[in-house]
């Protein structure tokens, strides 16, 4: 049946065989890039007309491609952003100047891309999956909108992620760590080769990635396609201010960057952590490197894009006195940043978890890192995948850890209102463990409808924070601009 509606391009997307849901398959080669070639030559190959940042990495490549972003649309480029798994709304994977793609035209595209199908199927025996359907409609809307550059983020993996038939101006890697090793490899050697499989003959690439093992096959891969490769600590490093809390606000952390080229200013950045510090260092490498290929990125856009950058479900602060904040961190390495991350501006405030996540990650290896810094957890279990972790098994992890104060609530709503109405003003509450429950309970504070299609309501009202203009605030002191309406209390 021809797809007329919009509620029937969503239907036939979720149709489709989606791994983010089931879990993705052992072997990374069932993703077959010969299909979505295949898919996308019957779409007239847009993906050929597009200037593309192509970026990897296990953990900071969104972040990367949002600073990106961010930098790009403050230099006046058209800038397309395409992003994965999203948090609330299917139309955040595919952005330009971070404005979703509208049901309109995901509508029309979704719609010539179901007429491919049939043929697909006949030609390979299956039918494309939920991610090749997204990354040909985000190629497709990039090319009919004639965006000036596309900022691309990998899915999973590099070497045989659907992102992957893309020619680059630059390929990017932004770390290497433990995750996904059942389908990556159970070194971080085996993960780099998979994400090394980005890079293209003579195609720049920049690298954050410091550890020797998993640097050192970046450099080779770099080296046999005649690629020339700018490396976090060799050819650019970076000094980190880290944030501070002053009475309501947070001061935002500032990051400078030196390179060979010259020692970048001191800058704000709309992040916090000093992962994302590198992030940022990552990102103006990159610049420096579009500047050489005839972009016009001026020092400009580069300090309004940092400071400006948003990027939800990263450490994002969402209510103040009590402080709420939201994160995605899904393995051990992301514990650990976050972790360290809320240590910066939120080490004198007691801390409170809300915790969910997949059951094909090192949990306990994560309730290892959380457990010292809580003192008390509510495990749960989100709705929105079939992945979740038996939010029992978490809690004994979470006692084997020594944590203490924990408990199982099975829904994710009322295990977040509960958390919130026993805070104090001297508190925080961090959600946490998953994309999944991250998106669930963005959308629940928000009121706003996620992809279910159901509206979870906001645990109670608030005002706005004010405006710079408006708060009596310290000096370099902004309010929660990662948010659109952080409550203050």
């Amino acid at each position: 049946m021809p797809i007329e509606t919009y509620q029937q391009a969503l239907d036939f997307w979720h149709s489709r065989v989606n791994y983010e849901q089931r879990g993705m398959p052992t072997d990374p080669r069932e993703l077959k890039l010969d299909r979505m070639r295949s898919l996308l030559h019957r779409l007239g190959n847009p993906e050929r007309g597009l200037r593309i940042v192509h970026i990897a990495g296990s953990k900071g490549k969104g972040s990367v491609a949002a600073m990106l972003a961010s930098i790009l649309q403050a230099a006046g480029l058209r800038t397309g952003l395409f992003t994965s798994p999203h948090l609330i709304r299917v139309e955040e994977r595919v952005q330009i100047n971070r404005q979703p793609i509208s049901p309109d035209a995901l509508t029309a595209h979704m719609r010539t891309i179901a007429e491919t199908v049939p043929a697909i199927e006949a030609e390979h025996g299956t039918q494309p999956t939920f991610f090749e359907i997204v990354t040909a409609l985000g190629f497709l809307h990039f090319a009919r909108e004639q965006t000036d550059v596309a900022v691309v983020e990998v899915g999973l993996g590099g070497r045989f992620d659907a992102t992957n038939v893309c020619d680059p101006l630059v390929s990017v890697i932004t770390s290497i760590s433990f995750d996904h090793t059942q389908q990556l490899g159970n070194t971080l050697a085996a993960i780099a080769g998979e994400k090394a499989g980005i890079i293209k003959p003579g195609r720049p690439v920049v690298s954050g990635v410091t550890e020797a093992e998993p640097a050192q096959v970046i450099s080779a891969k770099a080296r046999e396609c005649h690629a020339s490769l700018r490396v976090l600590g060799r050819e650019f490093e970076l000094d980190y201010q880290p944030a501070r809390l002053e009475g309501t606000y947070p001061v935002w952390p500032q990051v400078r960057v030196r390179t060979l080229e010259k020692t970048w200013p001191w800058m704000e950045l709309g992040l916090l952590g000093v992962h994302q510090a590198s992030n940022a260092a990552v990102a103006v490498a990159v610049v420096e490197q579009l500047r050489e290929l005839g972009f016009a990125l001026s020092d400009e856009a580069v300090v309004g894009g940092l400071r400006s950058v948003r990027w939800h479900g990263r450490v994002e602060i969402m209510e103040t006195r009590p402080w709420v904040v939201v994160d995605c961190a899904h393995n051990v390495a992301s514990c650990q940043a976050l972790a360290a991350t809320l240590a910066e501006p939120f080490s004198q405030l007691r801390w409170n978890l809300v915790f969910a996540a997949s059951r094909d990650k090192d949990l306990g290896g994560m309730m290892q890192v959380l457990a010292p810094h809580f003192r008390r957890a509510i495990f749960t279990r989100y709705r929105s995948s079939q992945r979740g972790a038996d939010p029992a098994l978490l809690l004994d992890l979470w006692r084997q850890a020594g944590g203490s104060g924990g408990q199982v609530i099975e829904d994710p709503a009322t295990a977040y209102r509960i958390a919130h109405s026993q805070l104090s003003a001297d508190e925080l509450l961090c959600v946490t463990g998953s994309v999944f429950l991250a998106g669930e309970i963005l959308a629940q504070i928000r009121g706003e409808p996620g992809s279910g299609g159901t509206t979870a309501g906001s645990p109670r009202a608030g005002a706005a924070l004010p405006t710079p203009e408006q708060a009596d605030r310290p000096a370099g002191a902004c309010p929660a601009r990662n948010s659109p309406s952080p409550r203050p209390r």
